[in-house]
């Protein structure tokens, strides 16, 4: 069984990340706090949701702030992978946490609309400033690592909902305090909370495919057997997996079966071109195969064990 570590690129700028979920985290608890003292004093049930949708984030941020730290302990004897998994699975708990918190806001929006209140618009402008600046300050920190990363894209968009409520309650408080109309607010939650659903689902379905080892979408494995086989000393190639282990590494195993019974100096020049092939056209980082020589078992591609 041969293994090949020499396409591993990892190009982590992990401290940065980390430094700037912890700031997250700090800016939310303040603005959590003050949203509940101001929820209560105001008796605004926008702003006590909204503090309970950033505390939400505080937890969440938490989890990734966890993850990220997690996955840059090494491996060792009983984790042979370390923890390279921990941020998909953050993403994974995130993204099922953002739904049920929108499903939380549809409720309570429809709750309000049927039963609008009026409440003290002053407080809840302010407040949903602080809340619109905190946040997106942390949208801002956050923003460039949530591209590359599930677990980033996770905490970023807890925190992206949570400044477009500040700006729905700041909008409704306006519109209360000038037009008193009290409906806007219960529209716009509902609104903020289908767009949650909707980004949620999206990491949920991605990270949940990454930890049911699918293939990954942009893999097309048929069409990598049949480069392999190509090659002329080898026969079939079967048995094959493709997987990813988090989102800087993509492992292939698969048997080959050779025409010929060649020697391990041999079988080493053939697998670096294997190698090579698949990394630099599919960016595969991670290859072992097994070589065989009229060995007796199934050829399917695909083997269900």
């Amino acid at each position: 069984m041969s293994h090949s570590h020499t396409h591993n690129h990892s190009h982590t700028h992990n401290d940065l990340k980390g430094r700037n979920l912890f700031i997250s985290i700090l800016l939310n608890i303040i603005i959590t706090a003050a949203q509940v003292i101001g929820g209560v004093v105001s008796g605004s049930l926008a702003l006590l949701s909204d503090a309970l949708h950033n505390f939400s984030d505080v937890l969440s941020l938490i989890v990734s702030y966890v993850a990220n730290k997690l996955s840059k302990k090494k491996a060792s004897i009983n984790r042979t992978f370390g923890y390279k998994r921990a941020e998909i699975l953050a993403a994974f708990i995130n993204a099922s946490t953002l739904i049920i918190v929108a499903v939380l806001l549809i409720v309570e929006a429809i709750k309000r609309f049927q039963n609008p209140q009026e409440i003290e618009s002053n407080l809840v402008i302010w407040l949903s400033l602080i809340g619109i600046i905190a946040n997106g300050l942390s949208v801002l920190l956050l923003k460039k690592d949530s591209k590359s990363n599930m677990n980033m894209k996770s905490a970023y968009l807890h925190l992206l909902t949570d400044m477009m409520a500040s700006i729905a309650v700041l909008i409704g408080g306006l519109l209360m305090k000038y037009y008193q109309v009290y409906w806007v607010d219960s529209v716009l939650t509902f609104a903020i909370a289908v767009y949650l659903i909707w980004m949620g689902f999206d990491l949920l379905k991605t990270s949940t495919k990454v930890l049911m080892l699918f293939t990954p979408d942009d893999i097309p494995i048929k069409q990598i057997v049949a480069e392999i086989n190509a090659f002329e000393s080898i026969k079939n190639v079967h048995h094959v997996h493709v997987w990813q282990l988090n989102e800087e590494e993509i492992h292939l195993e698969a048997h080959i079966d050779f025409k010929e019974d060649i020697t391990l100096s041999q079988f080493d020049i053939i697998l670096h071109k294997i190698e090579d092939l698949v990394f630099n056209k599919y960016d595969i980082n991670h290859v072992n195969i097994q070589p065989e020589f009229g060995k007796d078992d199934v050829k399917d591609v695909i083997v269900q064990d």
